[in-house]
């Protein structure tokens, strides 16, 4: 009797799908090895007994900052923006922490709420997202899922121009963290056993605020030309009037309009209103300026970045 043994088959099956980050947890793994050959009988086939294995959870996530650059604030609330994302293969909550005194923060703010993006449109809704209660611990997060996360901060009063702060989020598995390969028995998917993964369980992320207080000063001058070639008041005389806006700071101001009523004793004159040295319309509504004998003049500069300077003159003459 002669035995021909064929190469061993092992077959392998998947009970539940694969994520970016690797299996799922709690997938089982059946393993079971094929042996054909031929005797005196004929083809012959035998099957070994089936391995299973269990796919423990692994835990891992990241925390990313969502904002462009740095937040232009001024004394008062302000709100960061970060990402809490589920990196590991099953499903886990997160713990967070806002820590606002980071090394080096030029001023330290002082965290109010964390909150949920509960309805998914990027920005801070009050009274709509939800806040989160101590200890705040996200939703339980499906491997892969993100979750974006608002961290509303007061800026103290007293801060200067140019200060920056940065703050942290942190978000730490509810499961548990530690060093990479640290196992938490029993606690994962199915009750199978939970592993620390590269992240360690736990990340975090920086936001940087900085202050942009913006001032505007107006400096008003006069000069006179009289009908006689010099420089008196007298009836008849000519009054340029000079309106410099500095407006100051690394931040910036909405509608500015700058406003001037036109002096008793004097008469406006028509077609004079000027913005940087370009001609304004009196009329309301052509151009940024209006102006009137009775009204005074009115020049809409709407929103100006610190670090601008503008002027207005007009004339009149003395009645």
């Amino acid at each position: 009797m002669s035995l021909f043994a064929t190469p061993v088959v092992a077959l392998f099956t998947l009970s539940a799908p694969a994520y970016a980050d690797g299996v799922s947890a709690g997938t089982l793994i059946e393993n079971t090895a094929t042996a054909t050959y031929e005797d005196g009988d004929g083809p012959q086939t035998v099957d070994s007994n089936t391995v299973v294995v269990r796919v423990d959870e692994l835990l891992d996530v990241t925390v990313t900052s969502l904002d462009s650059g740095p937040i232009g604030v001024q004394p008062g609330e302000a709100v960061l923006t970060y990402e809490v994302t589920n990196q590991g293969n099953g499903p886990e909550a997160y713990e967070l922490t806002a820590n606002p005194t980071v090394a080096g923060n030029d001023f330290d703010t002082t965290v109010v709420n964390i909150a949920v993006d509960t309805n998914g449109n990027g920005t801070y809704d009050p009274g709509v997202d939800e806040i989160l209660t101590a200890p705040e611990t996200t939703q339980v997060l499906d491997a892969d899922e993100a979750l974006r996360v608002f961290v509303i901060v007061t800026v103290p009063a007293g801060v200067t121009d140019g200060q920056a702060s940065d703050v942290e989020l942190l978000a730490e598995a509810v499961t548990g963290t530690g060093a990479p390969g640290t196992v938490f028995a029993g606690r994962g998917v199915d009750g199978g056993d939970a592993i620390v993964g590269a992240t360690g369980a736990d990340d975090s992320a920086v936001g940087t605020l900085i202050v942009g207080i913006t001032s505007v000063d107006l400096t008003k001058s006069v000069s006179v030309t009289d009908p006689f070639g010099g420089t008196n008041a007298v009836p008849g005389s000519v009054a340029t009037f000079t309106i410099i806006a500095n407006v100051a700071g690394s931040g910036s101001v909405d509608d500015l309009v700058v406003t001037d009523a036109i002096p008793e004793g004097t008469t406006y004159v028509d077609g004079t209103l000027t913005l940087d040295s370009v001609d304004l319309t009196d009329a309301s509504g052509d151009d940024a300026g209006e102006a009137s004998d009775a009204d005074g003049i009115s020049v809409d500069l709407g929103t100006v970045a610190g670090g601008t300077v503008h002027s207005i003159t007009f004339d009149v003459t003395v009645d």
